[in-house]
């Protein structure tokens, strides 16, 4: 049975056929961004750590959270600056000091200002997800929400595609894993071979995902669920 992501998919396609346009739209060309970085989330396997802080999402509603500030410091040296305690503070007065104070605490910001139009209780969706990047991270680069039908063999294979147009050029690329219904955030940081480096955030551990298991809809052991939702790609 199709997720419920998997349904919008399915008929974002109806309708796009009905206007005349195609079931599976061509990868697009990704941009490769320029610029330094100085990335939280490096693409060395296993638990990511930083100022003594394990990298991980700060409660169970900020999956979506960690990833934005991840992808964040990817696109813009000053966030994780910032984290580290240099420039301009994100800690509240009276907040606990350190990396790991002011790391929590990015979380929980990033949760807020990424829900305002949405339970908080329900983690970010992932127009939120694209909405905030737009916002209060443009080094990243625009990227858009790309529902995936792992039901159809040609959608999933057009979403895996896409997503390695994007991380061939340097460019990360959030997951949206869940069971019937969305439940998690990931974010791939490369492809080698026919398999994603993937950040999951629940464990703070950078995990090998070979493609495989996304096709079989067999993710749960790497990522926590089983299915992928969706896609959000950078352009």
């Amino acid at each position: 049975m199709r997720t419920l992501l998997g349904w919008g998919r399915w008929a974002q396609t109806l309708f796009r056929r009905g206007k005349g346009g195609g079931a599976v739209a061509k990868v697009a060309a990704v941009r490769p961004l320029a610029g330094g970085r100085a990335p939280l989330i490096d693409n060395r396997l296993g638990l990511q750590t930083r100022g003594g802080a394990k990298l991980d999402q700060v409660d169970g509603t900020t999956c979506g959270s960690a990833v934005l500030v991840a992808l964040a410091a990817w696109a813009d040296p000053t966030e994780t600056r910032q984290l580290d305690g240099q420039g301009a503070a994100v800690a509240a007065p009276g907040m606990a000091v350190g990396f790991g104070g002011r790391y929590d605490a990015r979380q929980r910001q990033v949760h807020k200002e990424s829900t305002k139009f949405w339970p908080q209780a329900l983690g970010t969706s992932p127009w939120g997800m694209v909405a905030w990047l737009r916002r209060h991270a443009p080094g990243a680069g625009p990227y858009r929400v790309r529902l995936v039908d792992d039901r159809n063999a040609a959608d999933l294979t057009a979403a895996v595609e896409a997503a390695n147009a994007a991380l061939a050029v340097g460019r990360p690329v959030p997951l949206l894993v869940g069971s019937a219904i969305p439940r998690h955030y990931c974010l791939a940081l490369s492809a080698t071979g026919d398999a994603w480096h993937v950040y999951e955030p629940t464990s703070g551990e950078v995990r090998v995902v070979p493609l495989d298991h996304v096709r079989r809809s067999t993710l749960a052991g790497l990522l926590g669920f089983d299915r992928l939702s969706a896609v959000l790609l950078p352009s």
